[in-house]
């Protein structure tokens, strides 16, 4: 799969993950792992490209004795959920005229 595309598609992901609620690194990992292989060094640059466009917020809470990560996914976040999902109609147009010219071919 091209870089770039994968990308974008874990950005996605991980989106869709802190949608449903707000969470710390380790967790997303587990949470994406049934859909996807993402590993700690693939997440944390990840979560900071998302911070840096303004599509997470972050915040620190204590846990055992120790302060822990969290994300929260903002509007803009949101926005990118639904732009990709935009984007994801335009793909299967063009994926499904591919196939049909490599079978009328």
């Amino acid at each position: 799969m091209d870089a770039q595309l994968k990308k974008g598609l874990l950005e996605v992901c991980v989106l869709a993950v802190l949608k449903k609620e707000s969470s710390y690194g380790y967790k997303i990992i587990g949470d994406l792992s049934p859909y996807v292989e993402i590993s700690e060094s693939t997440l944390y640059p990840i979560l900071k490209r998302l911070e840096n466009k303004s599509c997470v917020t972050t915040f620190t809470q204590e846990y055992n004795g120790r302060l822990r990560k969290y994300y929260c996914i903002t509007e803009e976040g949101k926005r990118r959920i639904s732009d990709f999902m935009e984007e994801w109609a335009e793909l299967t147009r063009v994926y499904d005229f591919i196939v049909k010219e490599e079978t009328q071919g």
